[in-house]
Protein backbone atom coordinates (compact mmCIF):
# COMPACT_ATOMS: atom_id res chain seq x y z
CA UNK A 1 0.00 0.00 0.00
CA UNK A 2 2.86 2.57 0.74
CA UNK A 3 4.16 1.58 -2.21
CA UNK A 4 1.62 2.65 -4.64
CA UNK A 5 0.59 5.41 -2.44
CA UNK A 6 4.56 6.45 -3.39
CA UNK A 7 3.86 5.88 -6.96
CA UNK A 8 0.48 7.63 -7.05
CA UNK A 9 2.05 10.68 -5.60
CA UNK A 10 5.30 10.83 -7.49
CA UNK A 11 2.32 10.06 -10.79
CA UNK A 12 0.42 13.23 -9.53
CA UNK A 13 3.53 14.91 -9.34
CA UNK A 14 5.17 14.92 -12.33
CA UNK A 15 2.30 15.55 -14.27
CA UNK A 16 1.85 18.75 -12.35
CA UNK A 17 5.04 19.78 -13.13
CA UNK A 18 4.65 18.59 -16.78
CA UNK A 19 1.57 20.68 -17.01
CA UNK A 20 2.74 23.73 -15.09
CA UNK A 21 5.89 23.71 -17.65
CA UNK A 22 3.82 23.49 -20.84
CA UNK A 23 3.08 27.17 -21.09
CA UNK A 24 3.54 27.10 -25.16
CA UNK A 25 2.28 25.33 -27.80
CA UNK A 26 3.81 25.52 -31.17
CA UNK A 27 1.72 23.90 -34.46
CA UNK A 28 1.79 23.23 -38.02
CA UNK A 29 -0.99 22.59 -40.36
CA UNK A 30 -1.86 22.06 -43.83
CA UNK A 31 -4.96 21.98 -45.64
CA UNK A 32 -7.35 24.03 -48.32
CA UNK A 33 -8.78 27.56 -48.79
CA UNK A 34 -12.48 27.97 -49.74
CA UNK A 35 -13.84 30.68 -51.53
CA UNK A 36 -17.26 31.49 -52.95
CA UNK A 37 -17.37 32.51 -56.69
CA UNK A 38 -17.94 36.55 -57.40
CA UNK A 39 -20.23 37.44 -59.83
CA UNK A 40 -19.30 40.45 -61.98
CA UNK A 41 -21.63 43.67 -62.58
CA UNK A 42 -22.89 43.76 -66.07
CA UNK A 43 -20.41 40.43 -66.46
CA UNK A 44 -21.81 38.62 -69.23
CA UNK A 45 -21.53 34.84 -70.48
CA UNK A 46 -18.98 32.88 -71.32
CA UNK A 47 -17.41 34.88 -67.66
CA UNK A 48 -19.37 36.62 -65.98
CA UNK A 49 -17.83 35.71 -62.52
CA UNK A 50 -14.57 35.53 -61.09
CA UNK A 51 -14.38 31.71 -59.86
CA UNK A 52 -11.87 30.87 -57.09
CA UNK A 53 -10.00 27.27 -56.60
CA UNK A 54 -9.44 25.44 -53.25
CA UNK A 55 -6.03 26.72 -52.71
CA UNK A 56 -3.18 24.73 -50.75
CA UNK A 57 -2.65 26.50 -47.55
CA UNK A 58 -0.07 26.44 -44.49
CA UNK A 59 -0.46 27.59 -40.52
CA UNK A 60 1.62 28.37 -38.48
CA UNK A 61 0.71 28.98 -34.99
CA UNK A 62 2.51 30.05 -32.09
CA UNK A 63 -0.14 29.55 -28.92
CA UNK A 64 0.54 31.03 -24.87
CA UNK A 65 -1.59 29.96 -22.10
CA UNK A 66 -2.56 32.77 -20.10
CA UNK A 67 -5.14 31.82 -17.72
CA UNK A 68 -6.94 28.72 -16.49
CA UNK A 69 -6.22 25.45 -14.94
CA UNK A 70 -9.22 23.53 -14.95
CA UNK A 71 -12.45 23.18 -17.26
CA UNK A 72 -10.97 25.98 -19.34
CA UNK A 73 -8.09 27.35 -20.53
CA UNK A 74 -7.28 31.06 -22.65
CA UNK A 75 -4.44 31.02 -24.89
CA UNK A 76 -3.01 33.73 -26.89
CA UNK A 77 -2.04 32.96 -30.48
CA UNK A 78 -0.88 33.75 -33.29
CA UNK A 79 -1.70 32.18 -36.44
CA UNK A 80 -0.10 32.53 -39.53
CA UNK A 81 -1.80 31.32 -42.98
CA UNK A 82 0.25 31.05 -46.31
CA UNK A 83 -1.93 30.47 -49.67
CA UNK A 84 0.77 29.87 -52.17
CA UNK A 85 -1.22 29.18 -55.16
CA UNK A 86 -4.80 30.28 -55.12
CA UNK A 87 -6.16 29.80 -58.71
CA UNK A 88 -8.77 32.30 -60.23
CA UNK A 89 -10.91 31.76 -63.55
CA UNK A 90 -12.89 34.59 -65.16
CA UNK A 91 -12.47 37.57 -67.56
CA UNK A 92 -8.98 38.01 -68.93
CA UNK A 93 -8.65 41.36 -67.24
CA UNK A 94 -8.51 38.72 -64.23
CA UNK A 95 -4.69 37.71 -62.85
CA UNK A 96 -4.60 33.74 -63.09
CA UNK A 97 -4.16 33.51 -59.46
CA UNK A 98 -2.60 35.19 -56.44
CA UNK A 99 -0.85 34.26 -53.16
CA UNK A 100 -2.24 34.97 -49.75
CA UNK A 101 -0.59 35.68 -46.08
CA UNK A 102 -2.92 36.02 -43.20
CA UNK A 103 -1.84 36.45 -39.54
CA UNK A 104 -4.22 37.72 -37.04
CA UNK A 105 -3.33 37.13 -32.74
CA UNK A 106 -6.04 35.74 -31.40
CA UNK A 107 -7.48 34.63 -27.78
CA UNK A 108 -8.51 30.48 -27.66
CA UNK A 109 -10.19 29.21 -25.23
CA UNK A 110 -9.76 25.52 -24.76
CA UNK A 111 -12.74 23.05 -23.21
CA UNK A 112 -12.43 20.38 -21.13
CA UNK A 113 -8.94 21.38 -20.68
CA UNK A 114 -7.77 18.35 -18.58
CA UNK A 115 -8.62 16.19 -20.46
CA UNK A 116 -7.02 14.45 -23.34
CA UNK A 117 -9.61 15.63 -25.98
CA UNK A 118 -10.56 19.70 -26.09
CA UNK A 119 -12.57 21.42 -28.55
CA UNK A 120 -11.56 25.09 -28.67
CA UNK A 121 -13.13 28.28 -30.16
CA UNK A 122 -10.66 31.15 -31.49
CA UNK A 123 -11.62 35.02 -32.49
CA UNK A 124 -9.05 37.62 -33.30
CA UNK A 125 -7.65 40.60 -36.04
CA UNK A 126 -4.77 41.37 -38.11
CA UNK A 127 -3.61 42.06 -41.85
CA UNK A 128 -4.53 39.99 -45.08
CA UNK A 129 -1.71 41.07 -47.96
CA UNK A 130 -2.68 39.51 -51.33
CA UNK A 131 0.09 39.23 -54.39
CA UNK A 132 -1.71 38.89 -56.88
CA UNK A 133 -0.34 37.28 -60.60
CA UNK A 134 1.41 39.47 -63.12
CA UNK A 135 -0.18 37.89 -65.80
CA UNK A 136 -3.74 38.08 -67.02
CA UNK A 137 -5.81 34.60 -66.90
CA UNK A 138 -5.78 33.74 -70.76
CA UNK A 139 -3.19 36.01 -71.59
CA UNK A 140 -1.10 39.18 -71.78
CA UNK A 141 0.09 41.07 -68.42
CA UNK A 142 -2.10 41.98 -65.44
CA UNK A 143 -3.89 44.87 -65.91
CA UNK A 144 -3.87 46.15 -62.36
CA UNK A 145 -1.47 46.13 -59.45
CA UNK A 146 0.10 42.84 -57.93
CA UNK A 147 0.27 43.94 -54.38
CA UNK A 148 -3.04 44.31 -51.64
CA UNK A 149 -3.23 44.65 -48.05
CA UNK A 150 -6.29 45.09 -46.36
CA UNK A 151 -7.74 44.15 -42.24
CA UNK A 152 -8.51 40.67 -41.40
CA UNK A 153 -10.92 39.38 -38.51
CA UNK A 154 -10.65 35.50 -37.51
CA UNK A 155 -13.32 33.35 -36.45
CA UNK A 156 -12.11 29.30 -35.49
CA UNK A 157 -13.36 26.23 -34.26
CA UNK A 158 -11.52 22.67 -33.82
CA UNK A 159 -10.34 19.54 -31.55
CA UNK A 160 -6.68 18.65 -30.51
CA UNK A 161 -6.35 15.21 -29.15
CA UNK A 162 -3.40 14.68 -27.27
CA UNK A 163 -1.35 11.69 -27.87
CA UNK A 164 1.66 11.89 -25.71
CA UNK A 165 2.39 14.09 -23.04
CA UNK A 166 4.28 16.99 -25.20
CA UNK A 167 1.97 16.08 -28.98
CA UNK A 168 -1.15 16.94 -29.95
CA UNK A 169 -3.16 16.18 -33.21
CA UNK A 170 -5.23 19.15 -34.22
CA UNK A 171 -8.12 19.68 -36.24
CA UNK A 172 -9.48 23.09 -37.17
CA UNK A 173 -11.73 25.33 -38.83
CA UNK A 174 -11.19 28.97 -39.93
CA UNK A 175 -12.97 31.99 -41.32
CA UNK A 176 -10.51 34.89 -42.11
CA UNK A 177 -13.01 37.30 -43.27
CA UNK A 178 -10.88 39.83 -45.59
CA UNK A 179 -10.38 42.54 -48.15
CA UNK A 180 -10.42 41.32 -51.43
CA UNK A 181 -7.39 40.65 -53.76
CA UNK A 182 -7.36 43.69 -57.10
CA UNK A 183 -9.33 41.31 -59.67
CA UNK A 184 -9.78 44.77 -62.11
CA UNK A 185 -13.74 43.77 -62.20
CA UNK A 186 -15.92 45.48 -60.29
CA UNK A 187 -17.87 42.18 -58.17
CA UNK A 188 -19.73 45.01 -55.64
CA UNK A 189 -17.51 43.05 -52.69
CA UNK A 190 -14.95 45.02 -50.67
CA UNK A 191 -14.58 42.50 -48.43
CA UNK A 192 -14.73 38.09 -48.60
CA UNK A 193 -14.37 34.54 -46.37
CA UNK A 194 -11.60 32.53 -47.00
CA UNK A 195 -12.84 29.06 -44.85
CA UNK A 196 -10.00 26.82 -44.06
CA UNK A 197 -10.49 23.38 -43.53
CA UNK A 198 -6.90 21.49 -42.25
CA UNK A 199 -5.25 18.88 -39.60
CA UNK A 200 -1.99 18.67 -38.29
CA UNK A 201 0.28 18.31 -34.72
CA UNK A 202 1.10 20.49 -31.92
CA UNK A 203 3.91 20.48 -29.58
CA UNK A 204 3.34 21.78 -26.51
CA UNK A 205 7.16 23.06 -25.00
CA UNK A 206 8.18 24.68 -21.43
CA UNK A 207 8.11 28.45 -20.16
Amino acid sequence: MKRLLMVAFLTVTATSLIASAQENQLSGLVGRTFISDQGIIGGVPPNPAVHFGNGLTFEVNYGRHLLGQGFTRLYVEVPAQFNLDEDLNGPNAVPESYKSFFVTPSARANFFAMTAINPWLSFGGGFAHFAESSNAVFFGPNPGKTGTTAGALQFGAGLDVRFKPRWMIRGGFRDFWTGTPELNVDTGKSRQHNYFVGGGIVWLFGK
